[in-house]
Order: C-alpha cells, then sequence, then structure tokens
C-alpha cells in the first residue's frame, strides 16, 4: 500500500479542478485553504478502502475530493469560532480577508463538497450522500459539545470520549466508508471499516492529549501545554479529577478557572500532578484499548491478509507519534 501512490493521485485531482471563478472574493478564500500544505490523511484513507476492495483506488477521487473540501469547511469556520489567527502558519481566512467571507466561502465549500458525488451512479450517489450527511451533523454535534465543555465544570470522560468521537473520529470512519461504497463493498465490509477508522481516530485524539503535554517540543509540531493553557478539559484533566488528591484537584481547579500570563509556571504545576496522580499511564491504557478495537475490526474484514495487515501497519505508523 503507495502512501505516495494515493498522495499523488489525489493531489494531481485536486490541481486539476479551477477553483478560480467568479465572484472570486468567494472562490480565491476556497483555493486558498485548499492550497494550504496539510497531511491530507482523510481523502488518503477514502483511496486506501477503495482500492482494499476493488483493486482500483482511482474511481474513489471524488469523494476522496469530497471528503477534503468539507474538511477544510470545517476548519474555515472553526478558525472564526476559536478567533484563530494561523492555520499551518499561515493567515487563516477570516483574517486575509474577513469573516463574513470566510462565513459563505465555508457554505459554498460545503455545498461543493456534495456535488463531487454527481460522478457516481444513482445508488452509489445515494449511499455516500447518507452518510456524508450524518457525519456532517455529528461533526456540527461535536463541534457544539466542545463549545459547551468550556462553561462546564462537571463534563465526565464519557462525555468527553462522545465529544472527540463525533468532532473528529467519525469523519475518519466515513471517509474509509466512503471508500468502500465507491467500490461496492458489502454493507457488512463498509461497517467494519468504518469501525476500524472510529475507533483509529478516538485513539489518535487521545494520543494527541498525551502528546500536547508530554511530547516532544521538537517533533510534536505545536506548542507543549497548549491544552493547559487554554484550560482544555482533556482527558488527562478529567482523569486527574477523578483520582488525583482533594488538595491537588483544589490546584487544579484553580488554574483552570482562568488564564494567567505566568503559563510556565502554570503548564509545570498541572503536568506535575498528572505525573503524580498517574495520568500518563491512565491514557496509554486507554489508547491501547481504541487501538486494539480498531484493528479488531481490521480481523474481521473479508478481504486479502495482505490487505489487513497493510491497514493494520497505517494504523500502527498513525499511532507511532510518541516523541
Amino acid at each position: 500500500m503507495d502512501l505516495s501512490k494515493y498522495q499523488n493521485s489525489f493531489l494531481s485531482y485536486l490541481e486539476s479542478k479551477n477553483w478560480a471563478r467568479e465572484p472570486k472574493n468567494l472562490y480565491e478564500p476556497i483555493d486558498y485553504i485548499l492550497q494550504l500544505s496539510g497531511k491530507r490523511i482523510r481523502p488518503l484513507l477514502t483511496l486506501m478502502a477503495a482500492e482494499v476492495f476493488s483493486d482500483d483506488f482511482r474511481k474513489a477521487l471524488p469523494a476522496a475530493l469530497a471528503v477534503e473540501v468539507f474538511h477544510n469547511f470545517t476548519l474555515v469556520h472553526d478558525d472564526i469560532m476559536d478567533e484563530a489567527p494561523l492555520r499551518r502558519g499561515k493567515k487563516t481566512v477570516h483574517e486575509k480577508w474577513n469573516i463574513n467571507t470566510g462565513i459563505l466561502s465555508g457554505d459554498a465549500m460545503l455545498i461543493l463538497a456534495y456535488q463531487f458525488f454527481e460522478n457516481y451512479p444513482p445508488e452509489i450517489f445515494q449511499n455516500l450522500a447518507l452518510i456524508f450527511s450524518k457525519t456532517a451533523l455529528e461533526v456540527c454535534d461535536g463541534q457544539q459539545l466542545d463549545i459547551d465543555f468550556e462553561t462546564r465544570n462537571n463534563v465526565t470522560i464519557n462525555e468527553y470520549i462522545k465529544m472527540i468521537t463525533l468532532k473528529t473520529s467519525v469523519l475518519i470512519g466515513a471517509a474509509l466508508k466512503m471508500g468502500a461504497i465507491v467500490s461496492k463493498a458489502p454493507e457488512k465490509e463498509a461497517k467494519l471499516i468504518y469501525e476500524y477508522g472510529l475507533n483509529l481516530g478516538i485513539a489518535f485524539q487521545l494520543q494527541d492529549d498525551y502528546l500536547d503535554t508530554f511530547g516532544n517540543p521538537r517533533t510534536f509540531g505545536k506548542q507543549i501545554g497548549g491544552d493547559i493553557i487554554e484550560n482544555k478539559k482533556t482527558y488527562l484533566y478529567l482523569k486527574a479529577l477523578e483520582v488525583a488528591t482533594t488538595e491537588d484537584v483544589k490546584i487544579l481547579n484553580h488554574h483552570y478557572s482562568k488564564k494567567t500570563e505566568n503559563n510556565s509556571k502554570k503548564i509545570n504545576k498541572v503536568t506535575e500532578i498528572f505525573i503524580k496522580s498517574d495520568i500518563p499511564n491512565y491514557i496509554k491504557e486507554q489508547i491501547e484499548i481504541y487501538t486494539k478495537k480498531s484493528f479488531d475490526s481490521l480481523e474481521q474484514l473479508n478481504v486479502s491478509k495482505t490487505y489487513k495487515q497493510q491497514l493494520k501497519d497505517f494504523g500502527s505508523a498513525l499511532m507511532s507519534r510518541d516523541k
């Protein structure tokens, strides 16, 4: 399973599309956000799944582009909600243009994503639209839960897992299922590869939580302690509230009740409590649980052992960011 093969084909297909149309202030931001460099994991997953079930991934290129356009639509709107100045090191759309343009261009991207399904016959179009609509609404549900959690002091770990599942993991599962649909895989097989992606996505997000505090700043790619600075109620924080001493819980609540200019001191103190409460081991256990669930779904797939192993290797590589 040559990832560079999928990536090169996808980038060529993306570049073949002409986003430069009138009115330019609607379409230039779309071209801008789609050209920003990113891992493009989701469309690659669509192509991978298509090849697993049919040995021909190219017919899934329109579906893969739909996934990528939708994902970037969510980023444009998320950046507006977060008032984020940068995306992948460049100005966000609403900063480069304005908020109204960001909202409208994002809306147009959602509609454009659906239009790529018109490349398929009616039955496949319908099945793609069904999973896509379901997933799009779930992503909105997850985003709203994430916003709600900012002002709630009684968030549970189960609620947090539900939030990251909706906000992040369902799109990873859907990207894979869409590749299966394009290749006319049986529904049972499409569901299994969806579960593979769903649980791998949960494990990936939990690992992201871990690395945000305990990762290597030279390899992680983001500021270490960013979640602590922003008072994000991640698994680490929620588990610490469950198992830390009463005194440490008070200290955590104090630090997470406000933002401070002395971020270094805050990060050090919170990290110290996490370590003292054995939080790194708790979250590593959860990462292993969801990774195992993901790989268990692979074992049930009715495809060659070679493809199963390649999908497992991909998952292992995705989860190997341990520094």
